[in-house]
């Protein structure tokens, strides 16, 4: 990291930087006295997503927001964001893949506030009763929020705001000013993306994978959300532009390689698949999701070849890349993604409002 011209640190940044991404050199607690070592420094890159009474705000792609106070600032500059590529992949824009990500798991009711997309699907799932905080609401931000708590109180749901980070153009700002107000993050995972022409070219053996244009009993009876599970929820499971289901059922009508039949015909008898998976085909995206296997069946292939069977129906309907949500706390899973040849797009949290008087 170059903070030097000629010899001498400089603070390049100002309060007129908010909201760009930055890398700044700020003096750490002093070492013990006599220390030789001289000043202790810490290096933080992020969005600069305030800077108020003598105090720097910056928030890192993890989400994580830190404080620094301006007399310890020593050195600083403004630092482009790149646009994220992953090798054979469209570049997106994180505005573009949340927009895409929210048509392949539609809400049940939306309504539109400026840029901000207002959504509810009866409480299945925080992306579905979540507002999509993209662009501007156009009311000033703490009436904006009011009416957020409001059109969700009517509908007895707490009020959730999807927010990006740590990729080009999130929303680091508008967490920071959740936070400020009491907000607080309730979930904070991934999206990450990967060209599907390498999943398909893999050679995975997916002959016992079965493609329905419907989520049957038999799949449900795996989907781990599947409890209590309502007409929103299931149209919410069924909607987008096109969409597929995938099953390793507990036993396939054909021989498949060893390692999917085997482990196929272990789950025989137990009321539901070895295996299931969900995708989205919308233009060039193809969105996976619930990707589950049975507990006992992990670590066999099953989730892979899932997900190549769900990868070659996308290719064949056009799509060129697909998209993936992840918690950042699944290691499981983000090894399998990756060894597919996804990697981290963006993050995302989740806010919940405050508790308090709603307008």
């Amino acid at each position: 990291m170059e903070f030097t011209m000629s010899g001498r640190l400089e603070v390049r940044v100002s309060p007129s930087d908010v909201g760009k991404r930055v890398s700044v050199r700020s003096l750490a607690a002093p070492g013990p006295e006599g220390d030789p070592t001289g000043p202790r420094f810490t290096d933080t890159v992020g969005v600069l997503t305030s800077w108020n009474a003598g105090v720097l705000h910056v928030t890192r792609r993890n989400g994580e927001r830190v404080r620094i106070a301006e007399d310890r600032l020593v050195a600083g500059k403004v630092v482009p964001a790149a646009p994220a590529r992953v090798r054979g992949l469209p570049a997106a824009d994180t505005a573009e893949l949340e927009r895409v990500a929210a048509r392949g798991w539609p809400a049940v009711e939306t309504e539109r506030l400026g840029d901000w997309l207002l959504r509810a699907a009866g409480g299945f799932t925080r992306r579905a009763n979540s507002v999509l905080a993209l662009g501007d609401p156009g009311l000033p931000l703490d009436e904006a929020l009011e009416r957020v708590r409001a059109w969700y109180a009517r509908r007895a749901l707490p009020a959730h705001v999807h927010t990006t980070v740590g990729g080009p153009d999130t929303g680091e700002r508008l967490a920071a000013a959740l936070a400020d107000r009491g907000w607080r993050p309730v979930a904070h995972a991934e999206v990450w993306t990967g060209a599907l022409a390498p999943i398909v070219d893999r050679g995975v053996d997916t002959s016992a994978v079965r493609l329905s244009r419907e989520a049957d009993e038999a799949w449900l009876a795996r989907y781990n959300r599947s409890a209590g599970l309502g007409p929103q929820a299931l149209r919410v499971l069924g909607g987008g532009p096109s969409v597929w289901f995938a099953t390793v059922p507990d036993g396939p009508d054909e021989p498949g390689g060893p390692t999917i039949e085997d482990a196929a015909g272990e789950a025989a008898g137990s009321g539901a698949p070895a295996a299931i998976g969900r995708v989205v085909v919308d233009g060039r995206w193809a969105g996976f999701g619930a990707v589950e296997t049975a507990p006992h069946l992990r670590r066999r292939g099953l989730a892979a070849a899932v997900v190549a069977a769900l990868a070659e129906r996308a290719a064949s309907e056009g799509a060129r890349a697909g998209y993936l949500q992840v918690e950042t706390d699944n290691e499981a899973a983000r090894a399998m993604y990756g060894r597919l040849g996804f990697a981290r797009h963006h993050g995302y949290q989740h806010w919940r409002a405050p508790d308090g008087p709603r307008s």
